[in-house]
């Protein structure tokens, strides 16, 4: 009866060993976005990957929205690590400049952002390759005009996105005139709109709105002129699979999840870290039914060729 006892309380240690947490250095997890989770397109692919991360490694996560200021920041830094934080991500490109202060008084924490130049040695830069996306969605966009005419509506001349949709687009027609503008802001939607109509009047009749505060109000602009977009950071075909032919994808959630992984395994670099299509954590999205099966066939061809040799097809 003993080793039939002992045998039992071995059988369940084992499998309560084989369902238990994967432990390693995160202790719990805090986000900070610069407008809301709920903007249906960058904030909330960063909750999304917070999402992941709690599940994954059964941890506690904390966000906080409208984090613009290096006092606000600062405040929240204080009240995460009181809570037991020890990665903090920074969902955008304003908070390099306020963590590779804060990592000096916080060594025990270490800091994520986005496209910005990581110092600290406890800080951690993330930054999307985004020209191959461009290109790609600059392709389709060169294939389904109608009028030879598309427009790139950016937030910044820095996103490497529009000058890969500008190559795209003249990659696969050669008479395609590709319109190009900036509003400056990410989230500045009378600006975006009002670049937006003057393309329309110009004749553009294929869009790429580069904005993640802009872009689905534009996008629900050209649905209802009977116009076509390219969708930009998140699948965005549920806006309308006739308007959106395609979206250039940055999977940030599964990036948040890989980041979290390395840092809870200790492998995860400081500095500046870039990603594109060969990390998985970009893609293109589904395809509108109006982008012909052979036409898309190609587009996927070529993007696992750069996939495999890091060549675009002009080059």
């Amino acid at each position: 009866m003993n080793k039939l006892l002992c045998l039992f309380l071995l059988l369940f240690f084992l499998l309560s060993g084989c369902s238990s947490p994967i432990q390693g250095n995160i202790k719990n997890v805090g986000l900070l976005v610069p407008e809301t989770i709920n903007d249906q397109v960058w904030g909330t692919k960063g909750y999304t990957g917070m999402l992941k991360i709690q599940s994954k490694f059964n941890t506690d996560v904390f966000y906080k929205e409208n984090m613009k200021s290096e006092e606000v920041v600062r405040q929240a830094v204080e009240e995460f690590e009181q809570r037991g934080v020890n990665l903090i991500f920074g969902h955008g490109d304003i908070y390099a400049q306020y963590f590779n202060e804060l990592g000096k008084a916080y060594p025990d924490i270490q800091f994520i952002c986005f496209n910005g130049d990581a110092k600290a040695e406890n800080v951690t830069s993330l930054n999307f390759e985004g020209h191959a996306m461009g290109f790609f969605g600059g392709m389709v966009a060169g294939e389904m005009t109608q009028t030879n005419k598309v427009g790139v509506i950016s937030a910044f001349e820095w996103q490497p996105e529009v000058n890969g949709f500008f190559e795209g687009a003249l990659y696969e027609n050669a008479d395609v005139d590709v319109d190009v503008r900036f509003v400056k802001n990410w989230d500045d939607i009378q600006t975006a709109n009002h670049f937006l109509d003057e393309m329309i009047a110009e004749g553009v009749d294929v869009v790429y709105p580069a904005g993640d505060g802009f872009n689905v109000p534009l996008i629900e602009e050209l649905k209802a002129k009977g116009l076509y977009a390219i969708g930009y950071i998140t699948e965005q075909s549920d806006l309308g699979e006739n308007t959106v032919l395609t979206s250039t994808v940055q999977r940030v959630d599964a990036l948040y999840e890989l980041v979290a992984k390395e840092f809870n395994e200790g492998t995860l670099q400081s500095g500046n870290l870039s990603f594109d299509f060969q990390d998985d954590v970009i893609s293109v999205g589904k395809f509108s039914p109006l982008v012909a099966d052979e036409y898309r066939e190609k587009v996927l061809k070529h993007i696992e060729t750069y996939k495999r040799t890091g060549n675009l097809p002009n080059q």
